[in-house]
């Protein structure tokens, strides 16, 4: 928590107007820090920073980008209890989550490292008129990177490796709940050889005013947002005025399916962690856990065990499991999600009642017997409840599986592998795990269909959404 003001251009800066927030600590609800809040000056004088660093960061070749992003790999791998700490201390999620998210966040600048060389092109030769069609990447211009509290490290990373991979400079507006993890990095990517002005970070309590401004300025070419899918709607009319370049990764309501022939150990090893990794507060966080009935007795017996099982408390304390959730109206509409499936004939199998006290917790909660009309099965739930219903036809559990606006990812169990993969193929998902509960990787397209977003990160796809492709056509 050294730095809590804006960082424009290499350099630590109070806001424009002087305004100033503070971010609370979700354990104990005390205030950790007092941070700089940006105005539409500060995103200008951002913006001229950019455009200017980018100039000499587009023209560098690619292997010298790839130094710096390998650079900040390594630097940052070797402060992960550092960032994991803070990311603690600022979203809630226990330590050892914490230390994955840290983890998985670093992981970027060594992929994109490994990618910046690799914007392949190609020449080939028309086969009617003969002349070389040339196709080569280059970088699409600034970007304005706008990422949500539940990963603070992970989205920014996520973001910023593949734009500066590609040539590109960027703004970033973090959520005003967790701006502390992605300030702190900045020393670091200074460290690594990043010019100043390349990345600049810019808080802020006026989100939406000031991320409509900056994308209506025309240098600005691409903006990535991570968040809901309201959000994204809004931005993307937005993103049109301009025809900005869109990546958005919106949100999920993500079924698992377990199949009667599913190994139950993998089955619930998979759930829990699909459901309770950073504590449910993911878009890819099992949402609707969809059971033959064949095993629905079993499964709702050991899973309720181990979530039984879990630990709560402030996640500094290393035995701690589960955290508390990032704030009071987070915590409270997952309390209201669990009134109304029990009101509409759901079963608290274990959890279900938030403690008094300080910090926005809520215990791990299993629900079973959930019907279709509970408002937990049609929209995210963003917490540690675990919500089970059964099935008894194949048909009829993938047709409730694509019932939804929502397409980000879903989760398969099932041990003949033949059947598992034709239905994976059947699910209307930009990703499906099969036999597993994660998904994430560096090294893998990300990303959503119908209303989960546009648009891919990680993988080589994730530099691409920072290129465009240029076509020459010559005749030698």
């Amino acid at each position: 928590m050294k730095h809590t003001d804006l960082y424009i251009d290499g350099q630590w800066r109070d806001g424009a107007e002087g305004q100033r927030f503070d971010v609370v600590n979700p354990a104990t609800e005390e205030v950790i820090a007092s941070v700089a809040s940006a105005e539409i000056a500060d995103a200008d004088a951002a913006l001229d920073a950019a455009e200017k660093a980018m100039l000499d960061w587009a023209a560098r070749s690619p292997r010298a980008r790839s130094e710096v992003l390998r650079k900040a790999w390594e630097l940052m791998t070797g402060r992960l209890e550092e960032f994991a700490h803070l990311i603690t201390l600022e979203n809630g999620k226990a330590k050892a989550d914490a230390m994955g998210e840290a983890t998985y966040a670093a992981e970027f600048f060594r992929w994109f490292a490994e990618e910046a060389v690799r914007a392949d092109g190609m020449i080939t030769r028309a086969p009617a008129s003969g002349a070389r069609i040339m196709v080569h990447h280059k970088p699409a211009g600034l970007a304005v990177l706008v990422t949500p509290w539940n990963y603070p490290a992970a989205m920014g990373t996520r973001k910023i490796a593949p734009a500066l991979a590609a040539g590109c400079a960027v703004i970033i507006k973090p959520a005003s709940e967790t701006p502390l993890t992605m300030l702190a990095l900045m020393p670091l990517l200074e460290e690594a050889g990043v010019p100043a002005g390349l990345v600049n970070v810019l808080p802020s309590r006026r989100s939406g005013a000031l991320v409509d401004h900056i994308m209506h300025d025309p240098r600005v070419r691409v903006v990535s947002f991570t968040g809901s899918t309201s959000v994204g709607r809004t931005l993307l009319k937005g993103a049109a005025d301009q025809v900005l370049k869109p990546a958005m990764e919106l949100g999920g309501n993500a079924p698992v399916v377990v199949l009667e022939d599913a190994d139950m150990g993998t089955a619930i090893e998979g759930t829990m962690l699909a459901k309770m990794r950073n504590l449910g507060e993911a878009c890819t966080a099992a949402n609707r856990i969809y059971v033959h009935e064949t095993l629905a007795e079993d499964f709702t017996r050991r899973l309720s065990a181990e979530m039984s099982a879990l630990k709560v408390g402030d996640g500094t304390d290393p035995s701690v499991n589960v955290g508390p959730l990032v704030n009071a109206s987070t915590r409270d509409k997952v309390a209201a999600f669990v009134a109304d499936a029990v009101a509409k004939g759901a079963r608290v199998e274990c959890g279900g009642v938030a403690p008094g006290g300080k910090g926005f917790y809520y215990p791990p909660t299993v629900l079973s017997n959930v019907p279709e009309t509970a408002d937990c099965v049609n929209d995210e739930i963003f917490g540690p409840v675990a919500a089970i219903q059964t099935f008894s036809d194949e048909e009829d559990v993938i047709r409730r599986a694509n019932a939804t606006e929502y397409g980000l990812v879903a989760y398969v169990f099932s041990e003949d592998f033949k059947r598992a993969l034709q239905i994976c193929e059947r699910l209307d998902y930009g990703m499906v795990g099969l036999n597993r509960g994660l998904v994430s990787d560096p090294a893998a397209p990300f990303g959503g269909v119908k209303q989960s977003g546009l648009g891919r990160e990680g993988g080589h796809e994730g530099m691409l959404e920072f290129m465009e492709t240029q076509y020459i056509s010559a005749s030698w």
